[in-house]
């Protein structure tokens, strides 16, 4: 079957029948190996939409992957919204140092949501860097390559501004105060997927890893996370949205469904044939190779077969099952797209 990356990419989207899937990494994507052959690195290439664009370029133009993808990291937006951040080095990506607000569930203390507007949001900052690199990627590469840029969900944002472990406390002590907060920066995240895709990009991947069930019960998913990720992501129009969140989500495959995004993006951590199974056609996964073991610590032929595993039980995207590490060799990402392509 004759397709360009962009097309099967895009089919999988729509769940079509396709002789093989295709293979990108919809989360994080650049490697110290990539960043080696292009000439771009972290930190700058966070600060930067023409840097950025190339380096999320890497994972199709250096390695072979089917996609493209803008914004390496989670901080974007609490960066922009006051939360001071460490911009990071060439290894590693950029984190949190300090949350703005208070809100503290010991004391009854809690800091009212102080947010700034949603058209004012992404007109600076890193999310216009993203925003920008966005609109490059679809321009240079979006006539042969899927277009992903990425953002962050509302749980993970919120406990980004007041801190997840006082966020979570919250739920337990005073759940009107997290749910206020969740719910402050929700407009924001709405009006920035927007703008991400009428910058061109194919698929909004929003990375939720705080509403992991290492985290919240799968009874709070809903309540705390899943209802505002409906609301700032799957109305999104003219891209198609991809949620991910970390760890073993098996037992919120149904929630997760319930955002009404278009799929799914899970970790290796859930089995792969049982997702397949239980989500059955509803909407398309993404994943679940192994991000540690055995891209990180494995050698080519371990991650072949993880592909080829993943493929076999029926994924409509083979990808990492998270983001990269930045340490990542070249030769394992590789060996992982021609498992998949031949």
């Amino acid at each position: 079957m004759s397709m360009t990356p962009r097309e099967r990419v895009l089919a999988a989207m729509r769940m079509e029948k396709l002789d093989r899937p295709p293979v990108a990494v919809f989360t994080q994507s650049a490697t110290i190996g990539q960043m080696d052959a292009l000439g771009v690195s972290w930190p700058d290439a966070h600060s930067d939409a023409k840097l950025m664009a190339k380096l999320g370029a890497g994972q199709a133009t250096v390695l072979g992957f089917e996609a493209v993808r803008s914004a390496f990291c989670l901080t974007a937006e609490a960066e922009r919204l006051g939360c001071k951040v460490d911009p990071g080095k060439k290894n590693s990506t950029p984190m949190l140092k300090e949350h703005p607000f208070k809100f503290d569930p010991m004391e009854s203390v809690y800091d009212e949501p102080n947010i700034m507007d949603p058209e004012e949001f992404i007109k600076g900052g890193r999310p216009a860097v993203v925003i920008e690199a966005t609109r490059l990627m679809a321009e240079q590469y979006g006539k042969e390559y899927a277009v992903i840029a990425g953002n962050t969900g509302p749980f993970t944002l919120a406990g980004h501004m007041v801190s997840t472990e006082n966020l979570v406390f919250g739920i337990i002590m005073e759940p009107d105060e997290v749910v206020k907060w969740v719910d402050a920066v929700t407009p924001v995240l709405k009006t920035y997927s927007q703008a991400l895709a009428d910058a061109g990009a194919d698929i909004i991947q929003m990375s939720e890893p705080s509403s992991s069930t290492d985290l919240l019960s799968p009874d709070m998913f809903g309540d705390y996370s899943g209802r505002f990720v409906k609301e700032c992501l799957a109305g999104t129009k003219g891209a198609y949205s991809i949620l991910h969140i970390c760890g073993d989500t098996s037992a919120i495959l149904d929630g997760m469904i319930d955002t009404s995004v278009t799929g799914l993006s899970i970790e290796e951590k859930v089995d792969s044939a049982e997702a397949v199974k239980h989500v059955n056609g509803r909407v398309p996964l993404v994943g679940n190779i192994g991000v540690v073991k055995p891209l990180l610590q494995g050698t080519p032929e371990e991650c072949a077969a993880d592909a080829k595993r993943v493929a076999a039980a029926g994924f409509n995207v083979v990808a990492p099952g998270c983001g990269l590490s930045a340490m990542i060799p070249n030769e394992n990402l590789m060996a992982v797209v021609k498992a998949v392509k031949g």
